[in-house]
């Protein structure tokens, strides 16, 4: 499943120039990501509350490719491609109409709240996330 969140530029999220700032896409991505999870019936406050773990960014590769501006509304595809016992990697595709603006690949790690230390993803977790991207 390719999950599919729209947003709006706004003022707050460019440069003096109305262009999106770099660093403004990790957020655009992450709002994304949690809506993915949330329309697979799995929101993160609720892996937090009934297992004790979360999701934390592990690793992120980000190719800019064309700029978003003030007032444009752009489409963010999130598609989770790999399910391993610790870690999910997600790619996330920011589009205006037909035009790629940037691409992520995303690395989540489960990580135990208290500590902060790797955990393995509860089963229940797992299998939704493996069954979204076809993987058993």
């Amino acid at each position: 499943m390719i999950h599919h969140y729209e947003l709006r530029v706004y003022y707050q999220d460019t440069d003096a120039g109305g262009i999106v700032y770099h660093a403004n896409y990790l957020a655009f991505a992450e709002r994304a990501r949690a809506e993915a999870l949330r329309a697979l019936g799995a929101p993160h406050t609720q892996l937090v509350a009934e297992h004790g773990v979360m999701f934390v960014v592990h690793r992120v590769n980000l190719h800019y490719q064309r700029p978003a501006r003030l007032d444009e509304v752009i489409r963010i595809e999130t598609e989770i491609t790999k399910v391993g016992g610790a870690t999910v990697t997600i790619n996330q595709h920011f589009w205006r109409d037909s035009d790629s603006l940037v691409v992520l690949e995303v690395a989540l790690g489960c990580a135990r709240l208290g500590d902060g230390r790797p955990a393995r993803i509860p089963a229940d977790w797992a299998r939704r996330l493996k069954s979204e991207k076809g993987q058993t």
